[in-house]
């Protein structure tokens, strides 16, 4: 065999190799992000087994809708408290789906009601301490996160329902 044969033999092993290696990457990065996304996800139904954050829904779940600042600030320390803690955890939440981090159907399943329940508690509170501290994005992804899940969580049937007839 001549050079050139041996010249179109390794352009042609090189070539392959880089074919092969490029499908090994993509192969590699669809891992990662799966694995990302399961992380995220495991990471974000832990969250709701915080004993923290159950404590401060419950504390605000027996809360009439609609407190203005000044009511909340006349309450027992504890409910201020439960209120950052509640707005912190769906802010986190919100932008998260927002960004596609954590998958929106997930999230809706998971928290659906909940958010909405908890916007309706926190949002005079929170259109008011944003009047107060002139900060318009103060918990906007909260709100945009309730706004989002009240959207199609409505049009959803009870998972009891929707899944009855499911088998393992």
């Amino acid at each position: 065999m001549d050079l050139s044969v041996w010249a179109d033999i390794a352009e042609l092993a090189g070539t392959v190799t880089i074919v092969a290696g490029l499908v090994f990457g993509y192969i590699q990065v669809r891992e990662f992000r799966q694995q990302r996304h399961d992380a995220v996800a495991s990471e974000l139904m832990r969250s709701f087994y915080d004993s923290e954050l159950s404590e401060a829904v419950a504390l605000l779940q027996n809360l009439h809708d609609g407190l203005t600042a000044a009511e909340f600030r006349a309450l027992d320390a504890r409910y201020m408290t439960a209120a950052l803690k509640v707005g912190m955890t769906f802010e986190t939440i919100g932008l998260l789906v927002h960004h596609r981090i954590v998958p929106f159907e997930l999230v809706l399943e998971l928290t659906g009601g909940l958010v909405q329940v908890q916007w309706r508690k926190l949002e005079r509170y929170v259109h008011d301490v944003r009047e107060e501290q002139s900060h318009p994005a103060f918990a906007e992804w909260f709100e945009w996160l309730a706004m989002v899940a009240a959207r199609y969580k409505p049009n959803s049937e009870p998972a009891y329902v929707r899944c009855s007839d499911w088998e393992p």
